[in-house]
């Protein structure tokens, strides 16, 4: 491979520039501390996990970024391309200090701990610029420090849009049968709770008593919490116990690194997934980086539940996950010629490229069977359903990953990443 790269020193350049764009990355968030695991460490049993859930007939949507069997909440279908959804917060007060918070990222976050947003204005303003608002989430922080301003966000949200999902996310604290059954008056569908492993078997158990209360009322009961590597064993008993309670689902999230307390990653021996990104971007998402094993271990988790004949629903949302939905907006900002390029399950706009002298061959090709394709300064562009037919001609064929930027006549195509695919159009 490394010789049919360098016999085309077009396509060589290219690639050693988008090498070197993330080689930069990753040299500069380790300057400030973190360590990254060696590259593609662990990808081979990544790779046998996917494949072992597919075989199971498990559920990956968003290019594979969410793997998911069983009840899955309708709010986590729309989180990607569902644009009547949205999840508000009152404050960012929390009384928990979790090391992997990413809340202190976001902008003005003092000031938000210290004052309520005017959550009645922005959910007017949200029904206001959307088509149909479908569902409604309330985060913090801990939303249940101020339960009574909680639960006046879901009346005002059930009176606004009286279809609407309704949900919120709390770690129990505070909770009792008094705001369950106001909640429930009040229209909330579903509550979703965290859980502290490493706070200890009480803060568990505290945990799980507030989940087995919740579960007399009408709501769709579930957790979503952070996986840590070196807890899958502990996370796999905590799966029991869930399903056990009648919890109907759990969202199982790639622990990441929100660029603060590197020293209490360190301590736990963790390190970070390089490379970072499948597609390396400035996503807006605050949640940070991945850290090296918890994809594999919440591929683990799935697959357990699935062997394990677990009623719950168990749901792996990755770091790219959480970044589709940017993706997707952006690109729906323009449609690019559907002959040339593919808005592909990632939510990038996909293209294949040829470079050197692949240009002439693979234009004259395309030309003859009347197939649409793009000419720049170096390359050839055309739609990558014709990977295995460019590479049979004896070109070497790579995928282009791009997004749509700016707005309107300012918009343009930003291409992100480069990759040599095989003859099937996948990527090597």
């Amino acid at each position: 491979m490394d010789d049919m790269v360098s016999a085309r020193p077009t396509l060589a350049a290219w690639l050693e520039e988008y090498a070197a764009i993330e080689r930069e990355f990753v040299d500069a968030v380790a300057a400030e501390g973190p360590v990254f695991a060696p590259r593609a460490a662990g990808r081979s049993r990544t790779d046998e996990l996917r494949e072992a859930l597919r075989e199971r007939g498990a559920r990956f949507m968003n290019g594979g970024a969410s793997v998911s069997s069983g009840f899955l909440s309708s709010a986590c279908a729309a989180c990607v391309g569902g644009c009547g959804s949205r999840t508000f917060y009152i404050n960012l007060r929390c009384n928990r200090d979790c090391y992997f918070c990413f809340n202190p990222n976001q902008a003005d976050f003092e000031e938000h701990c210290a004052c309520d947003t005017p959550w009645r204005e922005e959910l007017e303003a949200f029904g206001a610029a959307v088509p149909e608002v479908t569902h409604i989430g309330l985060t913090g922080g801990e939303p249940l420090l101020c339960s009574d301003e909680a639960l006046a966000f879901f009346a005002r949200a059930r009176e606004l849009y009286p279809a609407a999902h309704l949900r919120l996310y709390t770690s129990g604290a505070g909770l009792d049968e008094a705001f369950c059954a106001a909640a429930a008056e009040r229209g909330l569908d579903e509550v979703r709770f965290s859980v502290k492993l490493d706070e200890g078997e009480g803060s568990v158990e505290e945990v799980l008593r507030a989940i087995a209360l919740t579960r007399r009322f009408s709501f769709d009961v579930m957790v979503e919490m952070p996986v840590v590597p070196s807890e899958l064993g502990r996370m796999k008993l905590l799966l029991r116990q869930l399903d056990d309670l009648g919890v109907r689902g759990i969202n199982l999230l790639e622990l990441c690194y929100p660029y603060r307390n590197w020293d209490e990653f360190a301590r736990r021996g963790l390190a970070l997934k390089n490379p970072p990104f499948e597609v390396l971007y400035d996503y807006g998402y605050a949640g940070g980086l991945a850290v090296a094993g918890s994809e594999d271990a919440c591929l683990e988790l799935v697959l357990f539940a699935m062997e394990e004949g677990l009623s719950l629903g168990v749901h792996y949302c990755s770091l790219d996950n959480k970044n589709r939905e940017q993706v997707l907006q952006g690109n729906r900002a323009a449609a690019l010629d559907p002959e040339v390029y593919e808005l592909a399950d990632d939510c990038f706009y996909l293209t294949a490229k040829v470079f050197d002298g692949d240009r002439e061959k693979v234009g004259a090709y395309l030309d003859g069977i009347g197939a649409r394709y793009g000419v720049e300064d170096d390359c050839v562009s055309f739609h990558p359903a014709r990977v295995a037919e460019a590479a049979e001609l004896g070109a070497l064929p790579v995928l282009s990953w791009n997004v749509i930027e700016g707005q309107g006549a300012d918009a343009y195509v930003r291409e992100l990443k480069l990759q040599v695919a095989d003859g099937s159009g996948l990527p090597w």
